[in-house]
């Protein structure tokens, strides 16, 4: 995660370094949507990154399409019908199924022969994990369908994070600073590791309050498994429940009278308390289907925002528009252009 995040930083220093001002604007949503992509290509294939990344590439294409095939109307069987667009899904599915096999095969060939095969990245452990004895396998077409939702479920979600935070900052310069006091106590100049990111509990409340008024996952969505009587509704068995975080996060019955307003403070005393409702917090879910990938998610966003403060100060530049649009997950519609500005060149 900090090896990406320094690089991504370097080139920023560089655009700033040939400014003559000593400032650049910074697309951060572009910027912040590769980082999170390079973190879990580099996360999932360790020395195969260059071709899990363009495994993914091909993955977010065909989201886009996918996307689209959803919005449309549907007639049932239209799915399988070689339309123009069915055809560029099965092209991309193909494509990202393929590659991803012949990186496992390459993986497992390097194991037969003896070569060196890291089981520190994801793909290693899972691989590991199938050959255990005693414990249920993972074919290849699991392995396949794991490494494609670690990318999914964790690619725009991280990356949006990171984005509203950033906002967020641009607009509370005196939380920004509030931050950077911290890290530069807790980290100092260095590259932080774990043990000193459990430490920064201001930038913890701020990624919480990122979370809440700008969740990255607009909604959740659950399924009745029997007949249930929620409140005053009878729910059937089967029925898709749709549950609305943008709504709830901001409910003034639970936050208060300045539920729209940013106030990282309120999660002083953790999460639980942050709230008049324990559960009021939903950004990612709760009981045995809570995200899986909840720690990993806040892990890079306190490692990337405090090697970020370590270096640069963020200003909102006068172009930015605000439209927050979902188009899966909650996003900038026109971008998000900061001006960062090298505290040490």
């Amino acid at each position: 995660m900090t090896a990406c995040t320094i690089s991504m930083l370097d080139e920023w220093k560089n655009q700033v370094v040939a400014a003559e001002d000593h400032c650049h604007s910074v697309e951060m949503n572009r910027e912040f949507r590769e980082l999170a992509a390079d973190i879990i290509a580099q996360t999932a294939f360790g020395s195969s990154y260059a071709q899990g990344l363009e495994v993914f590439e091909a993955q977010e294409e065909l989201q886009k399409y996918c996307a689209a095939a959803h919005t449309d109307i549907f007639i049932p069987g239209s799915q399988y019908l070689p339309t123009p667009l069915n055809l560029q899904i099965w092209k991309l599915d193909k494509k990202v199924r393929t590659s991803l096999k012949c990186i496992i095969k390459s993986r497992l060939n390097s194991k037969a022969t003896g070569s060196s095969c890291e089981a520190d990245d994801l793909l290693g452990l899972m691989l590991e994990a199938s050959e255990s004895d005693g414990k249920p396998k993972l074919n290849v077409n699991e392995i396949i369908e794991e490494c494609k939702t670690f990318f999914f479920a964790g690619h725009e979600t991280s990356s949006n994070l990171l984005t509203w935070t950033v906002f967020l900052l641009s607009l509370h310069p005196e939380w920004q600073e509030k931050l950077r006091q911290e890290i530069l106590k807790e980290c100092g100049m260095g590259i932080p590791d774990a043990d000193m990111l459990a430490k920064l509990k201001l930038v913890n409340m701020v990624l919480l309050e990122a979370l809440r008024l700008y969740s990255p996952a607009v909604e959740l969505f659950r399924q009745a498994t029997k007949d249930m009587k929620l409140g005053d509704v009878m729910i059937p068995r089967g029925t898709c429940i749709s549950i609305l975080l943008a709504k709830i996060h901001i409910r003034k019955e639970y936050w208060g009278e300045d539920a729209n307003k940013f106030n990282p403070m309120r999660f002083i005393n953790g999460i639980s308390k942050a709230a008049k409702h324990p559960n009021a917090l939903l950004a990612f879910s709760l009981g045995p289907r809570t995200c899986i990938g909840q720690n990993f998610a806040m892990l890079e966003a306190k490692s990337v925002i405090a090697l970020i403060l370590q270096r640069f100060s963020l200003c909102l530049s006068p172009e930015y528009k605000h439209a927050p649009v979902e188009i899966i997950t909650l996003q900038p519609q026109h971008g998000l252009p900061i001006i960062v500005k090298p505290l040490h060149l």
